[in-house]
């Protein structure tokens, strides 16, 4: 009987602490939340749907791949678009570039490229008896890798500082790129002759892995029907609008119990038996890194301020989970040989947790 009092009472504070802790937060939110920064999000997301429609006036679809390229730019995230060829993907980003009045590069990634080719070099001018930086296409705000995965290891590394530090070394001088700046590469999942696997610290930094399929019936009717017309991108929204939208996401409300079921989701990927998930861990060599946790942290946020809102729901965080995590997951031979790939990984712990 005594054990069972103290056990009603330890309840009952349990209780109590929890109460007091969400109020406590619920007095956080209404003070972080205030009618003129909902306002002030409302605005500024509002310009990124008409980012949205402007893109939309080239590319026929894809209004997911859209709207997480739309996130990518809002967490200064980069993204790696794999796809057959003829699916638009480089015609995208190009929109993209245009649409937001930012200086775009396009590398062919080849074989015989060098790191030089990329970041720059110091050159030696005979006049001046000096050693002068010549910078590579690398300084810009838009980077887009075409065909990323034909480039050597040695190359894949002079792209590790760029796309985490935001610099550039060459020689003893380090160089900051100017902000915002993002790299969108893509890849062909098809032809494998003459590629290179890239490395798992670089695939680590991409924020998200976007499939880009086939359009549907009606889509590519409506993409033969468009041929020959000039649509052409203006300029919707520029550097002060993007820096806008990524100082307000900063504010957007994320509950505790979200941030405790995203750190559930990763914790997940390198132990599911903890989490009562069953038959994945063999197929699981290693999990994600915390650098997925920020990710699903700061997507999710982004998510909610392209859907007007100044609070994150579970569903944001399931709606970016697939991106985020499949590239990061290293599965092993038997995922392989019994045809499971990380997006049925995802799947089953995503429908196994509890959602908040």
């Amino acid at each position: 009987m005594k054990n069972q009092i103290v056990k009603i009472r330890i309840i009952k504070f349990d209780y109590m602490k929890d109460k007091n802790m969400n109020d406590m937060m619920l007095e956080k939110n209404t003070k972080l939340n205030t009618p003129e920064l909902t306002e002030e999000i409302a605005v500024s997301s509002q310009a990124f749907d008409l980012l949205k429609r402007e893109i939309s006036k080239v590319i026929i679809g894809n209004e997911e791949i859209i709207n997480f390229i739309c996130i990518a730019i809002i967490c200064n995230g980069h993204i790696l678009l794999e796809g057959v060829p003829g699916v638009a993907k480089t015609t995208m980003i190009k929109a993209f570039s245009n649409a937001l009045g930012l200086v775009f590069k396009r590398i062919q990634f080849t074989p015989d490229l060098l790191p030089t080719d990329l970041i720059g070099t110091l050159i030696y001018n005979q006049k001046t008896q000096e050693f002068e930086t010549k910078k590579g296409p690398i300084f810009a705000n838009i980077i887009l890798a075409d065909e990323i995965n034909r480039a050597s290891a040695k190359v894949q590394s002079a792209l590790l500082e760029c796309m985490q530090e935001h610099q550039v070394t060459i020689g003893s001088q380090t160089y900051k790129l100017d902000e915002p700046f993002f790299v969108f590469a893509t890849q062909n999942p098809v032809e494998q002759e003459g590629t290179y696997q890239l490395p798992e610290a670089q695939l680590d930094r991409f924020m998200f892995k976007l499939m880009v399929n086939y359009p549907s019936i009606q889509e590519e009717k409506k993409i033969v029907t468009n041929i020959g017309l000039h649509n052409v991108i203006n300029q919707v929204l520029s550097k002060e609008n993007i820096f806008k939208a990524q100082e307000l996401v900063n504010s957007i409300y994320l509950d505790e119990k979200i941030l405790d079921y995203i750190v559930s989701i990763v914790a997940a990927t390198r132990d599911p038996e903890k989490f009562n998930i069953k038959n994945i861990k063999e197929y699981i060599s290693y999990g994600v890194s915390p650098r997925a946790t920020i990710a699903l942290y700061q997507a999710s946020k982004a998510q909610a301020f392209l859907k007007h809102r100044h609070f994150v729901i579970p569903d944001d965080v399931k709606f970016i989970a697939f991106a985020i995590i499949r590239h990061r997951l290293i599965l092993s031979y038997e995922a392989q040989a019994d045809n499971i790939n990380a997006d049925d990984i995802v799947k089953k712990i995503l429908e196994t947790l509890p959602s908040p």
